[in-house]
């Protein structure tokens, strides 16, 4: 008890200070109610915090899910939602009953990446409008092309207030250490919103009906069109899932407690969900940005994360009413920035590094421009093509060294890397000394044939190989076989 009070007490009222604002804000970028961000806040901590099998994960709405949650909303309306949330939440339960959570993780990081990406740029696409004083428009596409439109014709007064949040949140990086245990988000948001109160600023702000008991919603079923709810289900348990795993093997990486209990955390975040649909919330993921800040701010245990979610309770219900002094542009301008924090210049430099920037751009771009699932569909199936092409694909290099040459094989060598393998052996003079260093994990009849064939064809001409590594022909290496074949030793030829 004494360990709850000194450290996680402190950390869960930082996480309640970082999750308001972050809440609301992913709200309006969902179209959903704004209190249905604060209720996902409050269950994600309550219930995840307790269920889930990550000790310091905080749960909450998340930016990864804002534009599937849209176009639910937008196709259905927000009872329906709330009835996709709920069973998502129920699948994600199945799948953790069912022991497969690690599953999840075999998606390659560079899609999960670039999929962030993807909406963190539709959001700040979306947003730049609101910002502007405008409507966001119905796809990524039309919000780019009207974007120079709405510049001319913005609503001067809300570009300051978006801007000056925007400003907050990139100077608060450079604030003395002492200052910044204040979260920057809730610095910007109430710093901006005083001042559009205090000053003569005539602006849109956000709107709010009560408070969440208020804005309790129960699901309901859709007319028709079951196939695309099902679709809807699967996309959000998917996202939702995905998203939450990666963010607890994120935090059990800052942290040197209790591992997350990946199955556990899954039947958390489901059993989160499906309260969430029942009552009017937003979908509900593991969230890296609270999550972090957690860690960061001294956390040692679950409590913080529940305890957060009931500050969220006890400020909403008697305050919920100054949630309406907010600007709309403020919250656009803390939204710009959550979008444009999600494309990371290291996820890039990793791609690049890894030559994975095809997977990266092609997923985003999709993403952007097409939709989430199809966007990480084709994302998922370029990876795949890219991995089965590396599998494939043999590295063979000859070059001279002295009097000698030296010849690289490596990769996996098949019938594929016949027209490369082939042409490099026979680009070697004849008559020379040859050292062959065979480095694959895997070559086939017809490339153990095609080497044999130039042994024999080389040992002809009077020249000698010598061979470092032949496999045995179909298998993985065994053993290292090193041979001089040439005049000396023809018997060795074969």
């Amino acid at each position: 008890m004494r360990s709850v009070i000194r450290y996680d007490l402190p950390a869960s009222l930082v996480v309640f200070l970082v999750a308001l604002p972050l809440s609301l804000g992913i709200a309006i970028a969902s179209d959903a109610p704004v209190l249905a961000g604060l209720i996902a806040a409050i269950v994600g901590g309550i219930v995840a915090g307790a269920v889930g099998g990550s000790p310091l994960q905080v749960s909450g709405p998340a930016a990864g899910l804002t534009v599937v949650v849209a176009e639910l909303i937008s196709d259905f309306g927000w009872a329906v939602t709330c009835l996709i949330t709920l069973a998502a939440g129920a699948l994600q339960v199945l799948l953790g009953l069912s022991r497969v959570a690690r599953a999840a993780l075999a998606i390659s990081p560079v899609v999960v990446h670039a999929m962030l990406a993807g909406i963190g740029i539709t959001i700040a696409l979306q947003q730049a409008h609101v910002l502007l004083g405008g409507k966001s428009k119905s796809t990524a596409w039309h919000n780019a092309i009207g974007l120079p439109g709405q510049i001319l014709g913005a609503h001067r007064p809300g570009v300051i207030l978006g801007v000056l949040v925007i400003a907050i949140l990139i100077a608060w990086r450079w604030v003395p250490a002492r200052v910044a245990r204040i979260p920057g988000p809730l610095v910007a948001i109430v710093g901006v919103t005083l001042v559009s109160v205090i000053f003569p600023f005539h602006v849109s702000r956000v709107k709010v009906d009560g408070s969440p008991l208020d804005a309790l919603q129960l699901p309901a079923l859709p007319d028709g069109n079951w196939g695309a709810v099902a679709l809807g289900v699967i996309t959000v348990a998917l996202i939702a899932s995905v998203e939450s795993l990666l963010s607890a093997v994120s935090v059990d990486r800052m942290h040197s407690g209790a591992r997350t209990d990946f199955n556990r955390e899954l039947i958390g975040q489901g059993a989160a969900n499906m309260v969430s649909g029942a009552i009017g919330g937003l979908p509900i993921t593991g969230v890296i940005v609270r999550s972090s800040t957690n860690v960061i701010a001294g956390a040692k245990t679950r409590a913080s994360a529940i305890m957060h979610g009931l500050w969220i309770l006890l400020f909403t219900i008697p305050f919920a009413g100054l949630v309406n002094q907010i600007p709309s542009a403020a919250l656009a301008g803390l939204l710009i920035v959550i979008g444009i924090q999600l494309l990371k210049p290291a996820h890039i430099e990793t791609a690049l590094r890894n030559g994975d920037l095809a997977v990266y751009l092609v997923t985003a771009v999709c993403v952007v421009f097409l939709n989430l699932l199809h966007g990480v569909m084709i994302g998922l199936a370029v990876a795949i093509a890219l991995t089965g092409w590396r599998v494939i694909r043999a590295k063979v290099e000859a070059q001279p060294v002295g009097d000698e040459w030296h010849v690289l094989v490596a990769g996996a060598c098949t019938f594929l890397a016949l027209p490369r393998l082939t042409r490099v052996l026979a680009s070697i003079p004849p008559r020379t000394r040859v050292t062959v260093d065979i480095s694959v994990n895997y070559l086939d009849h017809a490339a153990h044939q095609a080497i044999h064939d130039w042994q024999r064809q080389h040992h002809a001409t009077g020249g000698t190989v010598q061979i470092n590594g032949m496999l045995e022909t179909g298998h993985l290496a065994r053993r290292t076989v090193s041979g001089l074949i040439g005049p000396e030793r023809p018997e060795a030829a074969a």
